[in-house]
C-alpha cells in the first residue's frame, strides 16, 4: 500500500512539473509574440500631421483637409490655427470625426501672466468640452512681468501658476496639457520637466519638437530619458550642422537619425508628428516628403516594422 502511494505521489509531481513547463513555455512564447509584434513607434498609422492649416497655399477648410488626410492614409491631426479659422472651429471637429481622423491636440500660444483673462483660450475650451472633445493642448507659454530677473526656482513657481491653471481648466473636461517648446526658458525640456514635477498633475506632458531644439541637440541623450515617461508627442525635422543647428527635410540632416535612433529603441508610445512648416507651399506636398525622409531613415535605422507600414 506504501509502494502504491509513493508511486502515485510520483507520478503526481511528475504531471505537475511537466504542467508547469508547459504553461512557462506557453508564457514565454506570448511574451515573445507580443514582443515580436510590437508596432514601430515610426509606423505610418502613429503619425500625426501639424502645421497644416496656416501653413498651406491650397487654404483648405476642414472638408479639404480631412480629404486630403484621408488621402495620404493619415488617421491624426494636430490642429493649429490663426484668428481668421475661429469661424470654422465647430466644422473642424465634426468633419474629422465624419472622416474617422483623431484630433490629437489643439494648438494656443498663452501669453497672459494670469490665463484666465485670456479670451482665446476660453474660446478653445468651450469649443472642446461643447464637441466632448477628449485631446491634448499643446501650449507654449510666456507674458511673466520681469520673468528673466528672477531666479531659478522663482520662475519655476510663477510659471507654474499659469500652468496649473490651465490643465486644471482643461482636467474639467476631460482633456491635457502638453507644454510645446518653443524657444526661450520655457522651451527648455529641463526647465518644463521641473515644472511637471513641481505641479505634481497627473494631465501634464510633453510635446517635444526637433524644430526647436536646435540648441539642445548635444544634450538630447541626456535629457530624452528624463523626459520619456512624460511625453506625449514628438514633431520630427531634420537638423544639420553644430550647434545651433538648421532645421531641414527630414532626412537631409546630420542628427536627426541619430535622435531617431534613440526614440526607436526606447519605450516612448506616444504619437510622432510631422509638419509642413517651411516644408513645402501645398501642405500635402509637404506631408508627402516629409513621410519619404521617415522612409529613408527607417531604411538605415533597419526598422523593418516600421518601414512596412508606408508600402
Amino acid at each position: 500500500m506504501l509502494f502504491l502511494k509513493l508511486k502515485l505521489t510520483k507520478a503526481l509531481c511528475r504531471s505537475f512539473t511537466i504542467a508547469f513547463a508547459l504553461i512557462c513555455v506557453n508564457q514565454h512564447v506570448v511574451a515573445q509574440n507580443k514582443s515580436n509584434s510590437k508596432a514601430s513607434v515610426f509606423s505610418k498609422q502613429n503619425l500625426v500631421a501639424w502645421c497644416i492649416v496656416p501653413f498651406d497655399s491650397m487654404h483648405r477648410g476642414p472638408v479639404a483637409r480631412a480629404q486630403m488626410l484621408n488621402k495620404l492614409g493619415i488617421t491624426k491631426f494636430a490642429y493649429d490655427w490663426r484668428p481668421e479659422h475661429i469661424p470654422t472651429f465647430d466644422q473642424e471637429i465634426q468633419v474629422l470625426k465624419q472622416h474617422h481622423i483623431k484630433l490629437e491636440a489643439f494648438w494656443h500660444w498663452s501669453g497672459f501672466a494670469d490665463p484666465s483673462k485670456d479670451k482665446k483660450l476660453d474660446i478653445i475650451l468651450d469649443l472642446l468640452k461643447r464637441n466632448n472633445a477628449k485631446t491634448q493642448l499643446w501650449c507654449a507659454f510666456s507674458g511673466w512681468k520681469d520673468f528673466d530677473q528672477l531666479p531659478q526656482s522663482e520662475k519655476i513657481k510663477v510659471s507654474a501658476v499659469s500652468i496649473g491653471y490651465v490643465a486644471d481648466k482643461l482636467a474639467e473636461i476631460g482633456c491635457s496639457l502638453g507644454l510645446y517648446n518653443h524657444g526661450g526658458w520655457f522651451g527648455e525640456p529641463e526647465n518644463q520637466l521641473a515644472i511637471i514635477e513641481y505641479l505634481q498633475k497627473p494631465n501634464i506632458g510633453i510635446v517635444f519638437n526637433f524644430s526647436h531644439a536646435e540648441t539642445q541637440i548635444n544634450r538630447f541623450p541626456e535629457f530624452f530619458p528624463k523626459i520619456l515617461p512624460y511625453l506625449y508627442s514628438i514633431n520630427l525635422t531634420g537638423l544639420k550642422g553644430g550647434n545651433p543647428a538648421e532645421v531641414v527635410l527630414i532626412g537631409e540632416g546630420t542628427i536627426e537619425e541619430k535622435m531617431m535612433g534613440i526614440i526607436l529603441h526606447s519605450s516612448y508610445k506616444g504619437s510622432i508628428g510631422i509638419i509642413n512648416e517651411n516644408v513645402a507651399p501645398d501642405a500635402a506636398d509637404g506631408l508627402k516628403m516629409d513621410m519619404e525622409g521617415i522612409k529613408k531613415i527607417l531604411k538605415n535605422l533597419d526598422d523593418k516594422k516600421g518601414l512596412k507600414t508606408y508600402n
